[in-house]
């Protein structure tokens, strides 16, 4: 075994000291057992967020309705900051934005919106019924039920 050991000492040395090199690893010591390898578990993969579903065609604009008063905590927590508190487009960065936020409290404008419409919007973005991309799509962090109860909020919000 002081053989073996000497050897793999003086080849260790050889090869850090810019000796010859050997493709080869250097055989073990039949003695000695190979370390197990080394190797550190793999993280877990990050669950899927998956995105809030689309209505089912055919949906009448009563089924897209949620609890208003649900959709009010979520509005004040996603929309408040740029469609403002009571949804007239004049949150605290609306002044930043071109164009500016909706106005969720007029209800001419919103009574021309679909609730369909407004679910799309919410869930994809702006940008997915040509509109500002500056609408951010919330399907992916509000689930299916948000949705409908943002819709319901908004329709109180603008009396439609």
């Amino acid at each position: 075994m002081t053989r073996a050991v000497a050897a793999l000492l003086v080849a260790a040395f050889s090869i850090g000291c810019g000796g010859e090199k050997s493709s080869a690893p250097p055989a073990p010591a039949a003695s000695m057992p190979a370390p197990p390898p080394a190797t550190a578990p793999a993280p877990a993969p990050a669950p899927p967020v998956a995105p809030a579903p689309a209505p089912a065609a055919g949906a009448t604009a009563q089924s897209l309705r949620g609890d208003a008063e649900a959709g009010r905590a979520l509005y004040a927590q996603y929309c408040a900051t740029c469609h403002g508190p009571g949804g007239k487009g004049d949150g605290p960065i609306a002044a930043t934005l071109n164009p500016r936020p909706a106005n969720h409290s007029d209800h001419v404008f919103m009574a021309g919106l679909t609730d369909e419409h407004l679910y799309q919007v919410i869930s994809k973005g702006g940008a997915s019924v040509g509109k500002s991309p500056m609408m951010a799509p919330w399907g992916g962090v509000i689930n299916d039920q948000g949705i409908r109860d943002l819709i319901a909020f908004l329709r109180q919000l603008s009396s439609t």
